[in-house]
């Protein structure tokens, strides 16, 4: 089987599985506890944080542990909005944000009263910073940008959007879903004025069910979960000391991996993209250049993306159509709508996602196999 819809989920890594399995059996204590065992867990969280806090270059105490990127997305929003809804109700978001984004800013208009703003991308996906800045009003508190689209890949100017936000205002919060960027598409957090960020472990080789909300010193953000003071009293609960260390050491071995892998990514994208666009009746949608090492997006218009998916399934090809969050819905792709690639081929996308294990051997498989699937597919509808 050759898996490529990491971007979905990847394969956990042995290491953080085994510290998963380890922490679990020995370390089971509550870290609030007080006896021997409760101080074996906290020790354990901090050091796990602390590492987190480094591999990120942020402070320990800006660390939030989480359950994952959709909680992550709304705490940052959620929390934002209700804590600063007092200086104003409106919020900013691209029109390529995540579902756990988008979804979150439909329901903050429709339940309680804030207004949207919604920025328009180009043909490739990106929204600009010039336009995010045109949108600010003196009533903005939050504006929250991917910066790596989960379906087409495309990296938004995340620094520059960061800049122009605070050159009109300060106190203007800037949350950016890094949940596909992390250890694939580097990103400077404080460099880019950020002052709330989302991870999730599953997407570089960590556990289901772990993630992290970075809140910078000195913002304040509602807690979404009352009942204790557990991290930084902004999400109460017992904390999974052994999801959080695995998770810490899984952003580590990713992020000592990236460079290789991320040079050994790009060829295999570079590749498949060349492959793909010298195919007959196949459009590819992840722009050549600006674009994340890993995701790579087509679609055959007039034939469905889920015929296809299936039938190089039975190939061997594991990959995905949209977004995770949305494939079942069977909709068409809004980002490829966004981005005015039509609706025949918003309905017909697919998309491929590797990792730290990308080869050459995947693009050739991977061209070949939809080449001959293409082909019978044709000749049948005739």
């Amino acid at each position: 089987m050759l898996y490529l819809d990491n971007s979905a989920t990847t394969k956990p890594y042995p290491e953080a599985l085994a510290a998963f399995t380890s922490v679990a059996g020995q370390y089971f204590g509550n870290p609030s506890s007080l006896h021997k065992l409760g101080i074996e867990s906290e020790r354990l969280l901090k050091e796990a944080r602390k590492q987190t806090a480094q591999l990120l270059k942020v402070h320990a105490d800006e660390i939030i542990f989480t359950s994952g990127g959709t909680e992550s997305n709304n705490m940052a929003v959620k929390g934002a909005a209700f804590f600063h809804e007092r200086r104003g109700k409106h919020i900013i978001a691209s029109s390529v944000e995540h579902p756990s984004i988008l979804e979150t800013f439909h329901q903050l208009e429709k339940e309680f009263g804030f207004e949207a703003t919604y920025i328009p991308v180009d043909g490739e996906g990106r929204v600009s910073a010039m336009k995010i800045q045109e949108a600010l009003r003196p009533d903005t508190i939050l504006v929250s940008v991917m910066h790596v689209n989960n379906e087409v890949g495309t990296v938004q100017p995340i620094t520059e959007i960061g800049k122009a936000i605070k050159q009109y205002n300060q106190r203007i919060l800037f949350h950016v879903d890094h949940v596909q960027g992390a250890a694939k598409v580097p990103l400077n957090i404080k460099e880019a004025n950020i002052d709330l960020l989302s991870l999730s472990g599953h997407k570089f080789h960590g556990l289901n069910g772990t993630g992290v909300l970075f809140v910078k010193q000195g913002v304040e953000i509602l807690p979404l979960l009352s009942g204790g003071s557990q991290e930084s009293s902004l999400r109460s609960g017992t904390e999974s000391i052994a999801g959080i260390v695995s998770l810490a050491k899984a952003l580590r071995l990713s992020l000592e991996a990236a460079e290789v892998s991320h040079l050994e990514m790009s060829a295999v994208k570079k590749k498949l993209m060349n492959g793909l666009a010298k195919m007959e009746g196949v459009q590819v949608n992840t722009p050549i250049e600006g674009s994340a090492p890993h995701i790579v997006n087509f679609s055959v218009p007039g034939i469905k993306a889920e015929v296809l998916l299936h039938m190089l399934e039975d190939e061997g090809i594991i990959l995905s159509t949209t977004s995770a969050c949305s494939s079942k819905a069977k909709k068409a792709s809004a980002v490829l709508m966004a981005m005015g690639k039509g609706q025949a081929a918003a309905e017909s996308s697919l998309r491929v996602s590797f990792s730290y294990d990308a080869s050459q051997h995947m693009a050739d498989k991977v061209l070949n196999c939809l080449e001959k699937s293409v082909t019978k597919l044709k000749h049948v509808m005739r």
